[in-house]
């Protein structure tokens, strides 16, 4: 299907920054992208305020219910909040809910919980919801220290377990990076090549990222034919 699996490398790496610039840049050129966040913690008496987002984001109109279809309180790893709740994660209602989405849409943005290997039920972890969604990965990393190895170590995972990986974007947060993180950073650059397909540069909170953070182009190309 045609579509995207935006994981991170970390939680609070910027995916729903990343998710719903995306969906606007694609709403302006007219595509029809559904969104969704399948799991959502950390959820309030606001409700899942990343799938809210993300629905504002692409201008649908879609039920919030199949748009985040599992939604827990603790702000932890699906299977430790959902445990908290004598609950389990309900899979079947996630995979009917991404069905009934993406028999409505052109072309899908699922946004993950934290990093690629975030347990979400017995044997299952984010890896196996991105196989099971049939999307590639977009990767979201950070700008600061550490990122080369958070960066190496996610392609890695996705590699080993033959998930397609459409390429990278580096999200810097809302804060200037030292000399040194910056130096790193430029080392990741490189070692990306043409897996690099975007980059965000510090922003305010609740700013949204230029147009030319993206490289568009590329990563429709890739969500309809992934490398």
């Amino acid at each position: 299907m045609a579509g995207l699996f935006v994981t991170g490398t970390d939680t609070g790496v910027g995916k729903t920054v990343v998710a719903c610039a995306l969906a606007e840049a694609l709403r302006r050129r007219r595509i029809d992208v559904g969104v969704m966040k399948p799991i959502e913690t950390g959820v309030g008496a606001q409700g899942p305020l990343d799938a809210i987002a993300l629905l504002e984001a692409a201008g649908v109109d879609d039920p919030l219910e199949l748009v985040c279809p599992q939604r827990f309180e603790l702000p932890a790893a699906p299977s430790i909040a959902a445990a908290r709740e004598g609950r389990a994660v309900d899979l079947a209602a996630i995979r009917s809910a991404h069905a009934a989405l993406r028999a409505r849409h052109a072309l899908m943005l699922v946004e993950g919980a934290g990093g690629l290997l975030v347990p979400i039920a017995h044997g299952h972890s984010m890896a196996e919801l991105a196989r099971d969604l049939g999307a590639p990965l977009l990767v979201v990393t950070r700008a600061s220290l550490g990122t080369v190895n958070h960066t190496r170590l996610t392609l890695e995972a996705a590699q080993h377990r033959g998930l397609p990986v459409a390429g990278v974007v580096i999200s810097h947060g809302p804060r200037e990076i030292s000399s040194a993180d910056a130096a790193n950073l430029e080392a990741l650059r490189e070692d990306l090549g043409d897996r690099l397909l975007g980059e965000i540069p510090p922003i305010a909170p609740g700013t949204s990222p230029p147009r030319e953070a993206f490289r568009l182009d590329a990563i429709l190309e890739r969500a309809l034919r992934p490398s």
